[in-house]
């Protein structure tokens, strides 16, 4: 009887226009939030390689490919698409390419050869897609186990690591206070608070840093809504610069970018299982993993084609959705919609080009070590025997490519120079020695607790 009382008020709205247009708009504004912090600071890391990411393309692919999204999973799956940082590692790469026609290649080329890898990464979503549609979700997985996936996701956070040391080293202080909030917001914060903390940790040490006079704001030019270099309103890079922004397409860079896509579709799984388990619904089943592996691959692609990062399902709409019980969809389609809005302000873009570096060093110094830290849990709550031989033989050959191949590996093939990152090195070798090592005993769906667990985008 008391366990019933408590439940009173507690039932998950399905529909928000029960609610109320206002509350609906307001309730789609939260989900922007949630989604903004992470979804802006990727194009800012990259640029941070010397890549020139767009934000303003970034947002404005953030909001369309979640609306595709929506229309492939037939407007059920109350899921927001971001940037993914799994993919930082080959911006990285991309950025210190120097060899073969990357030598003395401009950085806005460098940046559309990455996007094109990104481009065939999407790809591979909708061939797993197929497969998956054609032979089964289990028997799929089953050549993916955490034992592959969870090594791998450990290696793009340590792979970043020294990125984020650089840029914290130029303001030891400033980078602590970003470390202070975020921890603080994500421990002690309560609702709101609590679902953006990395917002937090860009925002507050930001207005210390304008007290302290450390932000340069000398290249903004504001001159009414369309007048001078950052007017307040203004079209994306993709549409002002088409033909330099399109993603071109080289063997070394797909090489590069393609092989993430390993961990990016173990991320959406994740999630898929994450939100299913979130809403009470059996996403997995209907729609289908097919068709939401079709929704984030396509929105990935097309993304990238156009000069923008890679899309992904969001753990921290995930958050909000367990935080305010309001699971339609339409409140997420809303939150693209202001998405798509925001890409249309150079402004918004210049200021928050604004940011300090130690700033961004701060948030990395969590967010890199998250992702780490979701591979360990990837590979603990999967229950990973390293007792055993041939998992301790995969992992390790995984670490070591990772770690070892700093300069990754370059040879020719019939005339043209490839290079393999040590990223894509590791995820070969881990693929490889699973499928020709006996003894593969992993099971897909075992667990929907350790199954959701390859959760990148929480952070």
């Amino acid at each position: 009887m008391n366990e019933k009382k408590s439940n009173i008020g507690q039932q998950p709205i399905r529909d928000a226009r029960t609610l109320g247009v206002p509350k609906m708009l307001i309730l789609g504004l939260q989900h922007m939030f949630a989604m903004f912090g992470a979804t802006v600071l990727v194009p800012i890391l990259v640029q941070s390689y010397g890549l020139p990411l767009s934000i303003q393309t970034t947002l404005f692919f953030a909001g369309i490919g979640t609306l595709f999204f929506h229309v492939c999973t037939k407007m059920k799956v109350p899921a927001f698409l971001g940037s993914s940082f799994a993919f930082l590692g080959g911006f990285a790469a991309m950025g210190a390419m120097d060899q073969g026609i990357y030598a003395a290649m401009d950085a806005s080329e460098k940046l559309q050869y990455a996007c094109g890898g990104i481009v065939v990464a999407g790809l591979l979503y909708v061939v797993l897609a197929a497969i998956i549609k054609a032979v089964g979700v289990h028997r799929v997985m089953h050549y993916l186990p955490p034992v592959v996936t969870g090594p791998i996701i450990i290696l793009i956070g340590l792979n970043l690591a020294p990125s984020a040391v650089a840029n914290a080293s130029s303001c030891w202080w400033l980078a602590l206070v970003s470390i202070a909030v975020i921890v603080v917001a994500n421990i002690w914060g309560k609702g709101m608070i609590k679902i953006i903390p990395i917002l937090l940790g860009v925002v507050i040490p930001y207005v210390v840093a304008l007290v302290f006079r450390m932000v340069d704001f000398s290249g903004l030019d504001v001159q009414g809504l369309f007048g001078g270099s950052t007017p307040l309103l203004g079209f994306q890079s993709f549409v002002t610069n088409f033909s330099g922004s399109v993603a071109k397409f080289d063997v070394s860079a797909i090489l590069v970018m393609a092989p993430i896509a390993i961990a990016s579709m173990m991320e959406h799984i994740g999630d898929m299982s994450a939100i299913s388990a979130t809403v009470g619904e059996n996403f997995i089943e209907d729609p289908g993993l097919h068709r939401t592996l079709i929704g984030d691959g396509i929105a990935t692609s097309l993304s990238a084609l156009f000069g923008g990062p890679a899309n992904t399902t969001y753990g921290e709409n995930t958050g909000v959705l367990v935080l305010s019980k309001v699971h339609d969809p339409r409140v997420i389609r809303l939150a693209a919609v202001y998405a798509v809005i925001l890409s249309f302000s150079p402004t918004f873009a210049y200021l928050v080009n604004t940011i300090p570096a130690a700033i961004i060093g701060g948030v990395s110094f969590i967010l890199y070590g998250m992702i780490s830290a979701i591979g360990v849990r990837n590979v603990v709550e999967n229950q990973v025997d390293f007792t055993n031989s041939r998992n301790l033989i995969i992992a390790a050959v995984i670490l070591v490519c990772g770690l070892g191949f700093t300069n990754g590996l370059t040879f020719t093939v019939g005339g043209a120079s490839i290079t393999l990152t040590s990223l894509a090195i590791a995820a070969i070798a881990g693929i490889v020695l699973n499928a020709i090592l006996p003894g593969n005993d992993f099971h897909f769906g075992k667990s929907a607790n350790s199954d959701a667990s390859a959760n990148l985008g929480q952070y």
